[in-house]
């Protein structure tokens, strides 16, 4: 049988695994990686910006975008 653990915070992993090991049981660590294609935006997005690709925008441009 298999168990998922959700939200498990970092200081209460050691309890989780010396449980688990007192219980013979296993226990798998699984960190979600992000999505590929996301970073791949993001990634991108900063090359863009450091080869003068961007826009620059005031305030009340910003301002103007919300109404």
């Amino acid at each position: 049988m298999d168990l998922v653990l959700k939200n498990v915070k970092k200081k209460d992993l050691p309890l989780l695994k010396a449980l688990a090991k007192r219980l013979n049981c296993e226990i798998e660590v699984q960190d979600k990686p992000y999505n590929p294609e996301f970073v791949k935006e993001i990634l991108d997005a900063e090359q863009s910006i450091k080869d003068g690709k961007g826009i620059k925008m005031t305030i009340e441009d910003i301002d103007k975008l919300w109404k």
